[in-house]
């Protein structure tokens, strides 16, 4: 395995791999292009979850609770069926009933019980949109409320450790003996880190059209998983697989709220069963904030202990996080601590408690995000005490071996990534020696005080089981279908280049299509494995196809053309033992005003190794999305929660801050020509969640370089800056 530096600019002709044939010109992946979908999403003609045209639709209205803790006592629907327009009510009285399937949240209008605010406690079903609301403001609900509990603390009385956590992982994992190691260092932080509720924001909000047809339930759902959303209303809805069927082709981003299945999709289904007729439900933006998901506030205390030569001794992580009382999801904040650096003496934990709150979902590099926040802010904190830089520090506990699991990894290129992304950004120079400055508030500019940052990253390179088909027609023409979701990442467009060159055809003779529960089931557009996944799928069903093409045949496509299903659960199995991650480094630049304390950040550089890069130009996209998403939980992104209510206050896009053009600096995105064989047969890392990883703690470790100042609280405010830039 071998890493070379790649340009910032993306390659339009990328290095001929070992298994190339003599046509390589005519390779389709690592080419650079735009996205298939492109012409159709600019000119407003792809159609989105509530665009689908159906005769005589109608349209449903969410009542949600007032309160975060009680029952619903009575539902008086008298007034808001006597309006123009109304079709029908729905609420716990009169809803059809569901099948239990093991997840609480799509138990909706199953009993008179609210566990949250916000949740949804009537459904009104009218003829327009307007009606719907309408009908929904006379809709009387009385509801029985006691005093929620809702705020996470440290000491809170019910916090409890789970058995697992998110993706499976145990909650505890400890190696020798963190305190005795944390003890004998030399240099020691001891410090916690905090991270607010963040909610994903995604462009579509959670939408469906659903509708009924000889006992068969079809809907279009904005989801990032139509396998998801068909298993879950054929559990639900007692039916058979097949009567199911789930269409997703285009999506408006998701960010994780929309990988798993959704209020929206089955209380549109049981409103068109309720009035016979399809309906189109669309949550309004400030509905989604307490019924779409959201990334759960964490507490994050962080243990380093180091000898004097700066190698670690000694690691301990334990975060807090919480979740509902209906469902338990716990972020897994502190895994990523247990393979990013070396060190005999090793703890993660993680606690939780169920509060009155909306469950938390997946968002965007779950556990990944925040925990590095908290891990690299502190890596830079024990720099700093000890007197050492930074990326060195990093570089000197560079792990052989998967710490705990003692497995190698498939490939790490974390060291090179610091290297490159130091001399690029000016850290160092060309020979490698350290340029930057280390003392803090040294650098001015006029009132701006000026410091430069540094955060490593990453996220595991995973794979999940998923079918395509692939088909010839005589006029030598192939047509490739896989149950993807795209949600905005290009997926169509980097599969159809995976087909092409799977087919050894050019890429105009491949048709792709996605986004189809009928197609088969594929896993979902989430954790960054969504092209290694559905692309491994596609590989092994055009090669298949093109192997019976030749075998029986003889390399001519009959007039009925040839057809070839794959599934890759065999593979996926039984693959060889590894550590797979991606890896990346993040460099900030930033200026802190002593007359405001406003922090505005110059300059963003990540460097990436992320396996073998499909499409450049949508892997820019991807990477550069992620770290202005990371930039925008930096400095801006924060749901707050009034305690005595348990309503998310900044519950809508005037209140909920996110990074907009005049927040985003010049972000520079560069990666290394990275060959690992252990992935898949494309050689692909997934890349959409890598990006975020590392941004916020770069940004607040440049703030502490500029002002001296240690934030170790998300979003970076005013107010510390602005009593302590100066001193």
């Amino acid at each position: 395995m071998t890493s070379t530096r790649a340009q910032t600019q993306p390659q339009t002709q990328p290095q001929t791999q070992p298994q190339a044939r003599p046509e390589a010109a005519r390779r389709s992946i690592g080419a650079a292009g735009p996205r298939l979908e492109a012409w159709e999403k600019v000119t407003g003609r792809a159609p989105y979850a509530v665009d689908h045209p159906v005769p005589g639709a109608a349209y449903a209205w969410v009542v949600q609770s007032t309160v975060a803790r009680g029952v619903v006592v009575d539902v008086d629907t008298s007034r808001a069926l006597a309006e123009d327009g109304v079709l029908g009510v729905l609420w716990h009285g009169n809803a059809p009933r569901l099948e239990p399937i093991g997840e609480p949240e799509l138990m909706v209008l199953q009993s008179p019980r609210i566990a949250y605010r916000g949740q949804v406690v009537a459904v009104v079903v009218a003829t327009s949109p307007e009606a719907a609301r309408a009908g929904a403001d006379l809709v009387r609900v009385r509801e029985d409320g006691t005093k929620p509990d809702t705020v996470l603390r440290i000491d809170h009385p019910a916090l409890y450790q789970p058995v697992q956590v998110n993706a499976g992982y145990p909650a505890r994992s400890a190696i020798g003996d963190v305190d005795a190691g944390f003890a004998a260092a030399a240099v020691r932080i001891d410090a916690t880190y905090r991270t607010p509720a963040e909610h994903h924001c995604a462009m579509e909000p959670h939408a469906t059209t659903a509708f009924w047809e000889r006992g068969c339930l079809v809907v279009f759902d904005g989801t990032q998983s139509s396998t998801a959303v068909h298993e879950a209303l054929a559990g639900l809805f007692e039916l058979p697989p097949q009567s199911v069927r789930v269409v997703n082709e285009h999506i408006g981003g998701g960010f994780g709220s929309k990988a798993s299945p959704r209020a929206n999709v089955v209380l549109a289904a049981m409103a068109a069963r309720l009035v016979g007729r399809p309906v189109k439900l669309a949550l309004t933006r400030q509905q989604l904030f307490a019924i779409a998901g959201y990334r759960t506030p964490t507490i994050q205390r962080i243990r380093l202990g180091a000898t004097a030569d700066g190698r670690l001794l000694a690691i301990g992580h334990e975060a807090v996080s919480q979740t509902s009382q209906l469902s338990e999801f716990v972020e897994q904040s502190a895994v990523l601590s247990r393979h990013m650096y070396a060190a005999p003496h090793r703890l993660t934990t993680h606690r939780v408690v169920a509060l009155d709150v909306p469950t938390p979902v997946w968002m965007r590099a779950p556990g990944e995000c925040p925990g590095a926040f908290a891990l690299e802010s502190a890596i830079d904190e024990l720099a700093f005490a000890g007197n050492w830089d930074p990326v060195r520090l990093r570089i000197d506990n560079e792990p052989p071996v998967h710490p705990e699991e003692q497995i190698p990894f498939s490939s790490r290129h974390l060291v090179e990534c610091l290297r490159d992304g130091a001399e690029r950004f000016g850290w160092t120079d060309a020979s490698g020696r350290v340029v930057r400055d280390p003392r803090p508030a040294v650098r001015r500019d006029g009132e701006w005080l000026v410091g430069t940052g540094v955060a490593a990253s990453t996220y595991p390179a995973l794979t999940w089981p998923s079918t395509a088909l692939a088909r010839a027609t005589a006029d030598q023409r192939f047509d490739v279908e896989v149950n993807a979701a795209d949600i905005g990442t290009g997926a169509r467009t980097v599969l159809r280049q995976i087909a092409a060159d799977a087919l050894d055809v050019p890429i105009h003779c491949v048709e792709i299509t996605v986004g189809d529960s009928a197609i088969g089931p594929a896993t979902v557009a989430g954790g960054s494995m969504g092209t290694a996944s559905w692309g491994w799928a596609v590989t092994k069903a055009c090669r298949l196809l093109r192997e019976r093409i030749e075998r029986d045949h003889g390399g001519h496509v009959p007039a009925g053309g040839v057809a070839v299903r794959a599934d890759t659960t065999l593979e996926i199995r039984d693959r060889q033992e590894f550590a797979r991650h991606a890896y990346g480094a993040q460099f900030c630049q930033v200026r802190v005003s002593t007359v405001t304390g406003e922090v505005r950040v110059d300059r963003l550089l990540g460097v990436f190794a992320a396996g073998r890069i499909v499409n450049p130009t949508t892997a820019r996209s991807q990477l550069l999305g992620g770290m202005t998403m990371g930039l925008s939980g930096a400095l801006l992104e924060q749901s707050v929660l009034d305690p005595r209510t348990g309503d998310f206050v900044t519950g809508d896009l005037a209140a909920y801050h996110v990074a907009v053009n005049a927040d985003v600096p010049r972000i520079e995105v560069a990666w290394l020509d990275e060959h690992d064989p252990h992935l898949n047969p494309m050689g692909v890392k997934g890349i959409g969640e890598i990006g975020i990883v590392g941004t916020a703690a770069a940004v607040a470790n440049a703030v502490h370089h500029a002002t001296g100042v240690r934030v170790r609280e998300l979003p970076i405010g005013l107010a510390e800056m602005i009593t302590r830039s100066d001193a």
